[in-house]
């Protein structure tokens, strides 16, 4: 899959599997390695905006702890809140 990506998205599913909050590590690389070679060049710079996003707070709009702001909202985003990670873990 990494070598359909351009060198931008892979930069982005490195960070999208690296953030050093495990929980997030998993939904948000996952989500990455799944939909990232997809992804339009608008869905793209979405998806990099929401990496700025600290963690927790990411994370948190995710799981829908928090309402995100508006800014934030956007089809990757909804994207995310309705990735079903276990169905990404082998059986």
């Amino acid at each position: 899959m990494s070598a359909e990506l351009t060198p931008e998205k892979k930069r982005l599913l490195y960070r999208a599997s690296y953030r050093g909050f495990k929980e997030a590590d998993i939904v948000i690389g996952r989500f990455a390695k799944k939909h990232l070679a997809e992804m339009t060049d608008e869905e793209t710079e979405e998806f990099r905006l929401l990496l700025e996003v600290p963690d927790q707070q990411l994370y948190g709009w995710i799981i829908g702890r928090e309402e995100a702001p508006a800014n934030y909202q956007g089809p990757v985003l909804k994207k995310l809140q309705a990735f079903d990670v276990a169905a990404t873990i082998p059986r």
